[in-house]
């Protein structure tokens, strides 16, 4: 591990105890900030609506440190919208923002279009899927960007267990996405959840960054802030263990896909050769090929957009 590195895990590394609540709201108060969380949602209508109540009345109702919370539901079938709304959520559908451009299916493309449908001055993603759910996850992960100005994207570490067996989740990072930024871009390689969907940024940050509309947009976004701001202005705080819902070998093998183009367009800006994923299923006849696109599309920053420099003049 690089020097660099190490120093970084001693002095960018935090436990959310680090950060007492009464902390974190004294220095909201001192800095006049705002706060907004967004869960992008997609049939999650059994979880949504738990983790919306526990910030609503800890961080709303009890600490006034969440300013508010968006649901953008990207094509639900469920009743994740109802579920949310009934928590106390605004809910936005993924194709009412902006539709001037037409959305594509995409947990990136969800969390490019809340930056329209928001207005805090920093904005925390926390996936729909979690289950006993801690509103030490936004505490933890906003601490840093309102006690340290230095500080402009905080991620979240923590123990993912896999059929109870401790440690065992992340197989993607642990096969994809760990192995590509140790040896790309090594400076990164402390991060213990890369590709971990709680996070939080500043907006002037989030603004100016690109979007790939996937799986890849939480690489893509780690990549692309350490060149932007520096490996010292990105942080993690541990907030203990995640439970969620696990996906099964195939979903994980497009994700892996999605993730690996998304490094390839950073090392190399170039095209890819084959925008496609071929897995087998076993059918009646022996396995048989499905072939998946890969995304290959990415949204531009969000001060491009003219609606988005629109509203900030108004």
């Amino acid at each position: 591990m690089l020097e660099e590195v190490e120093r970084w895990l001693r002095t960018r590394s935090w436990s959310v105890t680090d950060r007492p609540l009464a902390t974190v709201l004294a220095a909201k108060r001192a800095s006049g900030s705002t706060v907004s969380v967004v869960l992008p949602a997609l049939n999650e209508e059994e979880t949504v609506g738990d983790i919306v109540s526990v910030i609503r009345r800890d961080l709303m109702r009890q600490a006034p440190l969440v300013d508010e919370v968006v649901v953008v539901d990207s094509g639900s079938t469920d009743r994740t919208s109802r579920v949310a709304a009934a928590a106390g959520a605004r809910v936005v559908h993924r194709d009412a923002i902006l539709p001037r451009i037409p959305a594509v299916p995409g947990k990136g493309e969800v969390l490019w279009r809340s930056l329209l449908v928001t207005h805090g001055d920093v904005v925390c993603f926390v996936d729909a899927d979690l289950r006993d759910f801690s509103s030490d996850f936004v505490t933890g992960i906003v601490g840093p960007l309102l006690t340290d100005p230095g500080v402009q994207l905080v991620k979240a570490m923590y123990d993912r267990p896999l059929a109870g067996a401790a440690g065992q989740g992340g197989r993607v990072t642990e096969l994809m996405a760990r192995p590509l930024l140790n040896m790309h871009w090594p400076r990164l390689a402390g991060f213990v959840q890369p590709l971990g969907g709680e996070y939080a940024a500043r907006r002037s940050l989030l603004e100016r960054l690109p979007f790939p509309v996937g799986y890849g947009v939480e690489l893509g976004m780690l990549v692309d802030a350490l060149h932007l701001v520096g490996l010292d202005a990105l942080a993690q705080v541990d907030v203990g263990e995640r439970k969620h819902r696990h996906q099964d070998g195939q979903a994980l093998g497009r994700m892996a896909a999605a993730i690996y183009r998304t490094a390839q367009l950073r090392l190399a800006r170039g095209h890819l050769i084959r925008p496609a994923l071929t897995q087998f299923e076993r059918g009646e006849d022996g396995f048989e090929p499905r072939t998946y696109s890969v995304d290959t599309e990415e949204r531009p920053p969000m001060t491009e957009i003219a609606e988005y420099a629109a509203r900030r003049v108004a």
